[in-house]
This record gives C-alpha cells, structure tokens and sequence, in this order.
C-alpha cells in the first residue's frame, strides 16, 4: 500500500509537466480571445488591434497586448513576423496602422542575418491574431473598395431576387386581372 503514494506523485508530476510544455508552446488560437463585453467605445467605428513590440513568439504578442482601442487616424491592424531560416519565430511585432503602413504586405528575405520577414493588414477587430509566415498568409485583407479589385454580386443571389420579383409581378397581375372583371 506504501507505493501508490509514489505512483500517485509520479503520475501528478508527469501531468503537470506534459501541460506546461503544451501551454508554452501552443500558438495564440481565436478560442484564447476573450469575448468583449459591449461597452462604449471612443469614437465612432473604432476597433482593437493586437499590440506588440519585438514578442518573443505570436503567443506571448497575443497573451501581453494591451486591451485598447486604435487611435481615430488608423484603420488597419499590422504584423510584422521575423522567422529564422527553419521559420521558427525571431520576433513578432503588431500594432493600429493607416493605410500608408500597409502598403507593402508580404514577405522577404533578410540577407545578413538570413531571417525572412512577413508583414500584414487587415480590417476588423482584433483581425491580427494569426502571423503570416509565407506569402500566402502575407497580405493585406480590406473590406473596402480601396484594397479590393471590383465587386462582383453573387448570381445565385441574383437570381433569388429575380425569382421573388417575378413572383411579386405574377401575384399583382392576377389581383389587377381579378379587379378589372369585378368591374
């Protein structure tokens, strides 16, 4: 009966070591976003950006940042990632930006200390939490017509609305129909 204690202890201690080196090295994911509570905000359409400067890693960018609101000039989010040449993490910097900080949004190479850097923007709240580590995650993502090519409708869309007006024609043909022979 002297042993379980042991085991009980060595079975504890395996735990508590398996989740500290999971929590420590798990990135920031959307569910680690605590649900903002409405409250009023500064100005009209203002946003939260994750903020940062020279993290060690997107999880310890996104752990530390301040809960503020972006200043009224800015619109965007920004991430500027720096990976060493096996795309481990150097340094994650993030932050509020206007639209002249986000014009370059991509990747590049680094040559004296072979590290490649990534930037990024978007629009929303909170829209930084991921960092781009290639190009495909290195853009810059707008909802506005400013960073988007021309919109084009949806066509199934369209042609529901055209369905549903065809239908509203049809119905008031046939009361007018029905209302002219009563007379």
């Amino acid at each position: 009966m002297e042993g379980w204690p042991t085991v009980a202890w060595v079975l504890l201690v395996t735990n508590i070591a398996d989740w500290l080196k999971t929590v420590q090295t798990r990135d920031f994911t959307m569910k680690d976003i605590v649900l903002l509570h409405p409250s009023t905000t500064p100005h009209p359409g203002s946003f939260k950006c994750f903020t940062c400067r020279d993290a060690a890693d997107n999880y310890e960018c996104n752990r530390w940042a301040p809960d503020v609101y972006c200043p009224r000039d800015t619109r965007y989010c920004y991430t500027l990632h720096m990976m060493d040449d096996r795309g481990d993490s150097v340094s994650v910097s993030k932050r509020c930006a206007t639209l002249d900080d986000c014009l370059f949004a991509g990747c590049a190479h680094v040559t004296f200390d072979g590290h490649q850097v990534c930037s990024s923007c978007c629009e929303g709240n909170i829209c930084n939490v991921l960092v781009p580590r290639n190009e495909s995650g290195a853009v810059f993502s707008s909802t506005s017509p400013l960073a988007s090519s021309s919109r084009r409708h949806d066509p199934a869309a369209l042609s529901y609305i055209l369905i549903i007006l065809l239908i509203v024609v049809s119905i008031f043909s046939v009361f007018e129909m029905k209302t002219v022979t009563r007379h």
